[in-house]
C-alpha cells in the first residue's frame, strides 16, 4: 500500500492559481487556520487530477517586502508538504497571516502539514463546511426573511 500511495503522490501535477475567479471560488470552500497559515481547500468538479495552488497575503501583513517574503515562505512550504498531503482535483489557497514572516521554519512547515491533514480529515468525514461566521455577522438568509406582521416590537 505505501508503494501505491508513493506512486500516486509522484504522479500528481501541480499548477498555480493566478486568476481572481479561482481565488473567489476557493474562498467559498472549507478553510482552516493553523498557526501562521490559513488554507482553503476546494474540490473541483472536473476530473482533471491536477492540483492547483494559489498564494496571497493582505496588506495587514505589512508592506510589499513583507508580503512578498510571506508568500515566498508559503510557496516553499507548499512545495515541500503538498506532494505528501495534496489531493488530486483540488485547489488550495494559502493565505499568509501575521506571523508568517517571523515564524520559525520548522513550525511553519508543521502548521501547513497539520492544516492540510485536518482539512482532508474534515472532508472525509463529510463535514467539509465553511467555518461558522463570526458573532455579529449577518447572513443573507436572516436578512432576506420578512418580519412577522403578527409580532409587535
Amino acid at each position: 500500500m505505501p508503494e501505491a500511495q508513493e506512486a500516486t503522490q509522484q504522479a500528481l501535477k501541480f499548477e498555480r492559481l493566478r486568476k481572481r475567479p479561482d481565488f473567489l471560488l476557493a474562498a467559498k470552500a472549507p478553510a482552516l487556520s493553523r498557526g501562521a497559515v490559513f488554507i482553503q481547500m476546494r474540490k473541483r468538479p472536473d476530473e482533471d487530477p491536477t492540483v492547483r495552488v494559489g498564494f496571497t497575503a493582505t496588506k495587514k501583513i505589512g508592506g510589499a517586502v513583507d508580503r512578498n517574503r510571506a508568500k515566498r515562505r508559503l510557496r516553499e512550504a507548499a512545495r515541500l508538504v503538498l506532494p505528501l498531503h495534496a489531493r488530486p482535483s483540488h485547489d488550495y489557497v494559502f493565505i499568509a497571516r501575521g506571523g508568517t514572516t517571523a515564524r520559525e521554519w520548522g513550525r511553519l512547515l508543521d502548521d501547513v502539514k497539520t492544516a492540510l491533514i485536518s482539512l482532508a480529515a474534515e472532508y472525509d468525514r463529510g463535514g467539509a463546511k465553511v467555518p461558522p461566521r463570526r458573532p455579529g455577522a449577518t447572513s443573507q438568509d436572516a436578512s432576506s426573511q420578512q418580519p412577522d406582521p403578527k409580532v409587535s416590537g
